[in-house]
């Protein structure tokens, strides 16, 4: 038996792009098994400025990124890889949820080393596709917008249920779909596949966030629409972009009056 939040700082510490996936299953399967538990008398979590990362990439500012086409191979594999590190982000993004968090039931545990392990096999399968394509995870450039969130929102366990997977991996929704159907138009299945999968069940990762967002409202007694708008302007303004894709967000908990409400504050 080991600690839970041990094994979520061995997961975030991983650095490289086989070790943490794979790590990230094995503990998930550990926990499956009652082998994990969550240590009351565990000490604080410790900050973490910057969880295991690999050399490359190289990480840069969003403007600096270069903009490609998906005409060619080149353009295609390095949209792939964009998508490939947002996924690599997202597995340090759940697995922090469950080691800075203390003192939540254990189903929150449950829904994020969940999330952690379909994020570390979406990844697995975007860099399988990039092999394909001739290439690797880290042979394009990338950014740290993902992580810098989580930096933000690390003394709020409400701010983060909101922001990250409401706001930051919700966009997902809105913007995969019309990345389907240009892959399909271009010839490009395997991809859009993958693409499907991974929308498919990111879905049920905003679900969560939104369910645990309403849990934190609720015992902070705080009303959930009001402070989410106010943690928007704290915290991301100018994120919010249309168009939403509706019926995604509805699944992954947002209600009709909310969306209407964010669609008239969006760019």
């Amino acid at each position: 038996m080991i600690s839970l939040f041990a094994a979520a700082r061995a997961c975030l510490d991983a650095s490289t792009p086989d070790d943490k996936p794979t790590l990230t299953h094995e503990m998930a399967e550990a926990f499956a098994r009652g082998e994990l538990v969550i240590d009351a008398d565990a000490p604080l979590p410790e900050p973490i400025r910057m969880p295991g990362r690999p050399e490359r990439p190289l990480l840069v500012h969003p403007r600096d990124l270069p903009r490609r086409g998906f005409g060619s191979n080149e353009g295609r594999a390095a949209f792939i890889h964009a998508v490939a590190h947002i996924e690599f982000n997202a597995i340090d993004l759940a697995w922090d949820a469950v080691y800075r968090f203390r003192g939540m039931p254990e189903t929150y545990y449950a829904d994020w080393i969940a999330v952690a392990n379909d994020e570390a096999r979406h990844f697995e399968m975007l860099r399988g596709r990039l092999k394909e394509l001739g290439h690797d995870y880290g042979d394009f450039g990338a950014h740290n917008g993902l992580w810098e969130m989580a930096e933000k929102t690390a003394g709020s366990g409400l701010a983060r249920m909101a922001l990250v997977p409401r706001v930051l991996e919700a966009r997902g929704l809105d913007v995969t779909p019309g990345m389907i159907v240009k892959l399909r138009s271009l010839g490009d299945t395997v991809t859009s596949e993958i693409l499907e999968t991974i929308l498919r069940e990111e879905v049920a990762h905003v679900a969560a966030g939104s369910r645990w967002y309403r849990w934190h409202c609720e015992r902070e007694g705080v009303e959930p629409r009001g402070r989410f708008r106010e943690l928007l302007r704290e915290y991301a303004t100018g994120v919010l972009h249309k168009p939403f894709n509706k019926q995604a967000r509805l699944e992954a908990g947002f209600d009709l009056e909310e969306l209407e409400s964010l669609l008239a504050e969006a760019g």
